[in-house]
């Protein structure tokens, strides 16, 4: 989220951050919506203030024994009165109008972040490791098959596309690579192992920014009524609240309504499936104010993520590179300002030691403007070489927020030489994706038999195995 006064300050600034991602100017829509909201603030404290000097002049007119002149004060009085709630009404829909435009603008880059419409622009930073010749390498759902430890038919049966059923001894290394992967971070890399709710709130979702604009690649839960009846009674209520405010029926606005009457139609049953544990990780400091030597806060988990893949159609569509389902170790850190890019190429370095330990071949790229998400500022993304696509694959990315997901969630520091709170920095990193990592392990440590040889670091997790052969 960015902060209307920095915008106000510096429009200039703030438009040519928007044309390095390819986006138009906004900074004057941004401000004339204040701009309103400037003068409806201006006009309730002028009513008020007349409203609290006639009910003194109401006192003198009496003491004064002018009845008339009372009269009339006490019928202006209880006019502002009246029309007082008309004002802040208008003054609350404004408000919701600048925060729901606010909320669907992305973060501003930094100037180190390479210009760029695509990932044809990313700028490849080292490559580390050397891809081993494979003759005729299998991709990892051949395997998986071949071995009769993946099975995607079972899946498609109970769930349909994009799950996979793991078993044995290939389920037993998925569980291996996430363990693996928690043990290094919290016994090596100083982060602190949380198990966090994997269904969260709306407001966790829009703290971390995947609401309001990317409502359409997650999945919901409820009870009580279908997705039907709910999306029904959301769109008729929203309609209302939107004529009652007087908003347009924008894109923001629909959300903004159908947030505001969510829970009239049974939304407080409704949760959200976390697509990361960045979402559950980050909103660990929502509306709180740390001490500065709190910081920096170092958190990692291993959990079940949930993805509707709706940008993704026709992409990956065998296999377990994209699934709806899948295993991730998140790390976040929160820290302060002057620490934060510090802190950004330290959790690169502990997501490519995960990489390094498992002796994967990888590269690191830098995102440019065009490539990187909604939040980041900067990012470095990890790819891992797969040998049957003889290419590398995103495994990890890693992003530098600033204080654009702290500023969604009101969360704050109080540094030990300052007066007034500040504003947390917030990053996010894979440490790294399990599920991507196992497809890595499969296709690069395929043995001309079929089987799969077990990296070094895995087999103290595998009961000592050092292959996997056929179930």
């Amino acid at each position: 989220m960015h902060d209307i006064r920095l915008i106000r300050d510096n429009p200039d600034l703030f438009d040519r951050g928007l044309a390095r991602r390819g986006l138009t100017p906004q900074s004057a829509r941004l401000i004339a919506i204040d701009e309103r909201r400037r003068e409806v603030i201006g006009r309730l404290q002028a009513l008020q203030e007349r409203r609290n000097a006639a009910s003194k002049e109401v006192g003198q007119a009496k003491a004064a024994k002018d009845e008339a002149r009372a009269a009339a004060l006490i019928a202006e009085v209880a006019q502002l009165k009246q029309d007082a709630p008309a004002a802040e009404a208008e003054q609350t829909a404004i408000e919701q109008e600048l925060q729901a435009a606010l909320s669907e603008i992305p973060n501003i880059p930094l100037d180190a972040v390479p210009d760029g419409p695509d990932e044809t622009a990313n700028v490849e930073l080292h490559v580390v490791g050397e891809p081993r010749a494979i003759h005729d390498a299998k991709a990892h759902y051949e395997l998986g098959e071949a071995l009769g430890l993946i099975d995607f038919e079972a899946a498609a049966r109970m769930s349909g596309a994009r799950f996979a059923v793991l078993k044995g001894q290939v389920a037993r290394l998925e569980r291996a690579l996430a363990s693996f992967m928690l043990d290094l971070h919290t016994t090596e890399h100083g982060y602190t192992e949380i198990a966090p709710p994997l269904l969260v709130r709306d407001e966790a979702m829009f703290g971390t920014a995947q609401l309001p604009k990317f409502k359409d690649d997650q999945f919901q839960t409820g009870r009580g009524f279908s997705n039907e009846e709910f999306y029904e009674a959301v769109k008729i209520a929203g309609a209302q609240y939107r004529a009652a405010h007087g908003l347009d029926d924008t894109q923001e606005n629909r959300y903004l309504s159908e947030r505001a009457v969510i829970s009239s139609v049974g939304g407080v049953d409704r949760l959200w499936l976390i697509p990361t544990a960045e979402v559950s990780l980050t909103n660990l400091v929502r509306e709180q104010i740390l001490g500065e030597d709190e910081l920096p806060l170092r958190v990692t988990a291993g959990t079940p993520c949930f993805r509707a893949e709706a940008g993704a159609a026709g992409r990956d569509t065998r296999g377990l590179i994209r699934q709806h389902q899948f295993t991730k170790v998140e790390l976040v850190s929160v820290t302060t300002p002057e620490k934060s890019l510090e802190e950004h190429e330290r959790m690169l370095g502990c997501a490519e030691e995960v990489l390094k330990r498992l002796e994967l071949p990888f590269r690191t790229i830098t995102l440019c403007t065009g490539d990187m998400g909604f939040s980041s500022q900067k990012t470095y993304d990890i790819e891992v070489w797969l040998p049957a696509q003889n290419a590398y694959r995103e495994i990890s990315s890693c992003s530098v927020c600033g204080d654009f997901q702290a500023r969604r969630m009101n969360a704050r520091y109080r540094p030990a030489d300052a007066k007034g709170p500040r504003f947390v920095h917030t990053l996010n990193g894979s440490g790294v994706a399990v599920g991507r990592a196992l497809v890595a392990v499969l296709e690069n440590y395929q043995q001309d038999d079929g089987s799969i040889a077990v990296p070094a670091a895995l087999q103290p997790y595998m009961g000592g195995l050092t292959v996997i052969g056929r179930a």
